[in-house]
């Protein structure tokens, strides 16, 4: 297939293009910059230019694909629901260009949508709302109810020796404040995948899936919160310590809202449907194996 793939420069969606071009599929890439450009085009795939808010660009690049994987995102946290805003126009525009036809729309979503037990690939998304306006996975279901092929991959803390979703802002709060912290008894658990596994799931999502389908690119189910600290706090060789949830917005600023949450997601449903099974290395052991010294 002739795979249109946006946020294609970025952490997920390199390894996608990857992943894809190992397969035999062709990849156009979205890039606004030249050394994106140059780096797409270095690793086999087409450079396509453009942004989530040029929207042109987006109609032109699914227009000639066969198939789209949306893994790019604004990722600007004093600017959240702007951000948000954007990912949606930018859904609502490249699933209008796919309506009508049977070309796979993949969108990516976060997995955090249950509390206080196993989430699973049934339950639906949090509503949309002024604390949680991320609305991806609600513009892709809209548009799967209009006929669109479209179908949401839902995220946890992605991971390699570098980077780590959420967790690397973590480590960068820990870094400045001197102790590395965790909500309560840190038994809140955070779900986490590895990239390579990741990839791997959006390769077979878009080449296996369903429409209307979500799935869970979750590796390990649950890593416990104060497991997560303590790595931290031994890679950068600082205090430990618990806080209480009245301390947390303040302490992390805007990850006070996601730190003591707890993440307990299956996968079950999605290895049995696409035969994904993950094989890369655990949360804690690329954070026990990352560098974290700053040059």
């Amino acid at each position: 297939m002739r795979i249109f793939v946006t946020g294609a420069t970025g952490f997920i969606g390199s390894a996608v293009v990857r992943e894809l071009i190992g397969a035999g599929h062709q990849v156009v890439g979205l890039t606004r910059s030249d050394s994106g450009a140059q780096a797409l085009d270095a690793a086999g795939a087409e450079p396509h230019r453009g942004d989530l808010e040029d929207l042109e660009s987006l109609r032109s690049g699914a227009a000639k694909s066969d198939a789209v994987i949306h893994t790019a995102f604004r990722h600007d946290w004093s600017r959240f629901a702007e951000s948000c805003e954007w990912d949606k126009r930018a859904i609502e525009t490249i699933g209008a260009v796919l309506e009508g036809s049977r070309r796979p729309f993949l969108v990516s979503a976060g997995v955090g949508v249950a509390e206080g037990r196993a989430a699973t690939e049934d339950d639906p998304p949090f509503p949309v709302s002024a604390a949680f306006p991320r609305a991806s996975e609600a513009a892709a279901m809209a548009l799967a109810a209009r006929g669109v092929h479209a179908s949401v991959m839902r995220l946890p803390q992605v991971h390699d020796t570098v980077k780590q979703g959420l967790v690397t802002y973590l480590v960068q709060i820990a870094r400045d404040k001197g102790v590395s912290a965790y909500v309560g008894d840190g038994d809140n658990r955070w779900p986490a995948a590895h990239i390579s596994d990741v990839a791997r799931l959006y390769r077979l999502a878009v080449e296996q899936g369903s429409a209307g389908a979500r799935y869970h690119a979750v590796a390990e189910n649950g890593v416990p919160a104060k497991d997560i600290a303590k790595a931290v706090g031994s890679g950068l060789k600082i205090p430990v310590i618990s806080i209480t949830p009245e301390q947390a917005k303040e302490h992390f600023g805007f990850l006070g809202f996601f730190v003591g949450r707890d993440g307990h997601v299956s996968s079950a449903k999605t290895r049995v449907k696409l035969g994904w099974n993950p094989t890369g290395s655990s949360l804690l052991a690329d954070l026990a194996n990352m560098r974290y010294t700053q040059d």
